[in-house]
């Protein structure tokens, strides 16, 4: 599920940029482009992400599952996910202006949408619908700002130098195995038995 957000961010916000621009757009870890792995990162806008987040408010769920056929399910409730998203517009030496350019693109996609889901995506070519929960993937992107040494720690452990770059929140991912606890019959009607005593 991590990876089909990614996919479906990436394919809407290549489709917003066809029309305006000849940028790619690619998913890889952007700490590699100073080594002998990161030579395609080159002239390219980069999705990363650097950070996964359990969504606290959504952590004490029922483990009871609505009922089928007489039965009552439990299952473990989803493990519910923020993701921290990188976008960085690596384009060096002259073209520096031309990623400042492509940055504003970016932010401009996604303040025009910030609500995305497979069954409203235009793209839908890499996504792959055979996995049982993607046509529920529903996630919003929200601009996250990052302090002074909040972006030196950063890009101090992505082991590069900073470049033209922009961080946002993706609420949420639910991920789920669905596997089945137990189950039990449901409780269809209570008997009481009350006796009442003569008064002493």
């Amino acid at each position: 599920m991590i990876d089909t957000a990614l996919i479906l961010l990436k394919d809407e916000l290549t489709n917003y940029l066809s029309s305006r621009d000849t940028a790619t757009v690619v998913i890889d870890n952007v700490g590699l482009f100073e080594t002998p792995d990161g030579v395609g990162l080159a002239d390219n806008i980069i999705i990363t992400l650097v950070n996964v987040e359990e969504e606290a408010t959504l952590k004490n769920q029922s483990a009871l599952r609505r009922p089928f056929m007489g039965t009552a399910t439990y299952q473990n409730p989803p493990v519910n996910l923020n993701l921290y998203v990188l976008f960085t517009c690596n384009y060096k030496g002259d073209h520096y202006q031309l990623a400042l350019k492509r940055l504003s693109y970016i932010i401009r996609f996604l303040q025009s949408k910030n609500v995305f889901s497979v069954s409203s995506s235009i793209s839908g070519g890499t996504i792959n619908l055979d996995e049982t929960d993607v046509p529920d993937i529903k996630f919003t992107m929200e601009l996250y700002t990052l302090s002074f040494e909040q972006i030196n720690y950063l890009w101090g452990s992505l082991g590069g130098r900073q470049m033209p770059f922009v961080m946002y929140k993706l609420r949420l991912v639910s991920l789920t195995e669905r596997t089945t606890l137990r189950e039990v019959p449901l409780i269809e009607e209570i008997e009481t038995r009350l006796t009442t005593t003569p008064n002493q």
